[in-house]
């Protein structure tokens, strides 16, 4: 027997114990991102349904990317559609989350941009914007906008900015 044999092995057996543990840690990590199962699989079955899983979701992502491309090519005539069954452009839609007040807008490429008018509206009202943004896909124009209540204690009221926008956004459409 030599000398460094012993001091070995308790460290492979240590380096095996820790490889071990960390397959464990992997295998559950794995198990928790497969959809809930019934009954508890074994390793070799839970790596064909983690396989599977990739499989479907990729295909999922895939008919999702598709689907994206066909509306993009539709462009904007199947946005103005109206009752057809398409996206009548503007659409506007506030959200009140308590504190934060959040203003959706939808435009064709084509509108006049309302942007600083509704920047107005929201400061004539007592609102501060915090954020905002402007993206245009296809021909269509998003804005984004969140803001807060300027005076706490005061707070937003929401349904005269919603009248106001309301009516800005009809005028301009």
């Amino acid at each position: 027997m030599n000398p460094g044999d012993s001091s070995s092995r308790p460290r492979r057996n240590q380096m095996e114990r820790e490889r071990r543990i960390r397959m464990r840690a992997l295998v559950s990590q794995l198990a928790s991102l497969i959809p809930n199962t019934e009954e508890t699989l074994s390793l070799p079955a839970l790596l064909d349904e983690a396989t599977s899983h990739v499989k479907r979701l990729k295909h999922h992502l895939e008919e999702l990317r598709k689907r994206r491309e066909q509306l993009q090519v539709q462009g904007d005539d199947t946005a103005m559609e109206g009752p057809s069954g398409g996206l009548t452009l503007p659409v506007l839609a506030i959200t009140d989350m308590g504190s934060v007040l959040e203003v959706n807008l939808i435009t064709g490429a084509n509108k006049s941009c309302m942007f600083y008018e509704i920047f107005s509206v929201l400061q004539e009202e007592g609102a501060q914007v915090v954020s905002a943004s402007c993206s245009t896909v296809g021909a269509r124009i998003f804005y984004s906008i969140y803001s807060k209540a300027l005076y706490a204690r005061i707070g937003i009221c929401t349904s005269r900015i919603t009248e106001r926008l309301q009516n800005l956004v009809h005028h301009f459409a």
